[in-house]
């Protein structure tokens, strides 16, 4: 077995894990590079049938090639596709790209309050008619108290403090140093009534590793994520108004992989494209500690 190898057992156990021990569980799907690759995972765990939702919160402002994606993907893999949105915030234009708001405060709009609402059921949820393959109301209120994310420890600071099962209260707020212990693959998934729970299968992976994986496995990624003949590429991706490209000629996932092992952005935050952490002192624990993902 090689690490590879290893890493995806690893993923597929906690999956299987988080499958048998939480009832109304779901998936957040980003639409990026490392929520894909999970999504991809759980087919491998669930021999290509995906039991569980995947919720996507959409802040009005993802590039429209990732909303076409999300939804080419749904269709042809057949997924329970779900997604929220702050329509409020929108509709009353409590935004960045309105000027009413700073880039944190958008944040906790339109994806923190989105999420917490939108996992509790107090929110519409819309769900994808396979055969209209249009959105509909979703008639199904419980809320989600099992929730998978595909976190990495590596992306960034904040990050590298969670546990594969991580606790979040009723409000869905991060008690950072109230983790439980997690040692020698022994996890505690009996919380109390009304806890909020975080599945993270890939914290142990790291973006080499997702991009190596992605290129053995080819997965279909967003194009975005690579050079189109401009000498830029996505890096991480998010709200166009606040995501900007790096300086890249990677066409493929073979380049992607060269540059990360040449150590060409060994100094350069993955996320160091995205205003909003540079916002948020550098990182995202703020946002993270009120229930961002």
């Amino acid at each position: 077995m090689d690490h590879l190898q290893k890493l995806e057992a690893h993923s597929v156990f906690l999956l299987r894990e988080a499958y048998r021990e939480f009832n109304n569980l779901c998936m957040l799907w980003s639409i990026g590079k490392d929520s894909t690759v999970l999504l991809w995972l759980a087919r491998k765990a669930f021999f290509d049938h995906v039991p569980i939702p995947l919720v996507h919160i959409d802040t009005h402002y993802k590039i429209p090639e990732m909303i076409e994606y999300r939804d080419r993907l749904a269709l042809k893999w057949k997924l329970n596709m779900i997604y929220g949105q702050n329509s409020e915030a929108l509709k009353n234009k409590r935004t960045f790209p309105d000027g009413n708001v700073d880039r944190i405060t958008c944040c906790r709009n339109l994806k923190s309050e989105a999420l917490k609402h939108t996992l509790s059921g107090e929110w519409s949820r819309y769900k994808l008619n396979h055969e209209t393959q249009k959105y509909e109301v979703d008639s199904n209120k419980d809320p989600y108290t099992g929730v998978i994310v595909g976190v990495r420890a590596d992306e960034e600071g904040s990050r590298s403090k969670e546990r594969y099962f991580s606790p979040r209260d009723k409000e869905n707020e991060w008690g950072v140093g109230d983790q439980p212990p997690e040692f020698w693959n022994q996890y505690k998934t009996d919380f109390a009534p009304g806890t909020h729970v975080r599945i993270h299968p890939l914290l142990d992976w790291t973006e080499l590793n997702i991009w190596e994986y992605i290129e053995r496995e080819k997965i279909p990624t967003v194009s975005l994520y690579f050079d189109q003949g401009n000498g830029q590429r996505y890096r991480s991706l998010g709200c166009y108004p606040c995501t900007t490209p790096v300086v890249s000629d990677a066409k493929n996932e073979a380049d992607i992989i060269k540059e990360l092992r040449t150590g060409r952005f060994s100094n350069i935050a993955e996320r160091s494209g995205r205003e909003q952490d540079k916002e948020d002192g550098g990182g995202l624990e703020t946002l993270r500690r009120e229930g961002y993902m």
